[in-house]
């Protein structure tokens, strides 16, 4: 059973910054692909940004550019940092983990995903 725990939400204003942060309870992280995901109240579930195991990256194009994951498998981590935060980011973040092991590849459908954190809010005031 794996384990993900989100930290590092919180209130930012427009145009700031934020830095997510996944803590995975497994040694086996490093075999999955890793995602990101956030909803927001009333809306679906909607894909951000993933890392495959080699630390090729994909990202939403609604955060191209300002956001960016990244990986320490040292550390069972994956983190994401999200630069110039506009208040339609305000949501719930996810990190996920891509259930098929030693995958290589990048996925950025929720199916995909079977271990999901709990999730840690992020809100931009404007």
């Amino acid at each position: 059973q794996v384990q993900l725990v989100e930290s590092g939400g919180g209130l930012a204003q427009a145009g700031g910054s934020l830095r997510l942060s996944c803590a995975a309870s497994v040694r086996t992280f490093s075999t999955s692909a890793m995602g990101w995901f956030r909803r927001v109240p009333g809306k679906e579930r909607e894909f951000v940004a993933a890392i495959s195991r080699s630390g090729s990256t994909y990202y939403a194009d609604s955060v191209k550019g300002r956001f960016t994951i990244s990986r320490d498998n040292a550390k069972n981590t994956v983190y994401l940092q999200m630069n110039s935060l506009k208040p339609e980011d305000t949501a719930v973040y996810y990190c996920a983990a891509d259930r098929r092991t030693y995958y290589s590849g990048i996925d950025f459908r929720e199916k995909e995903y079977d271990y999901w954190g709990q999730g840690t809010q992020v809100t931009v005031s404007s």
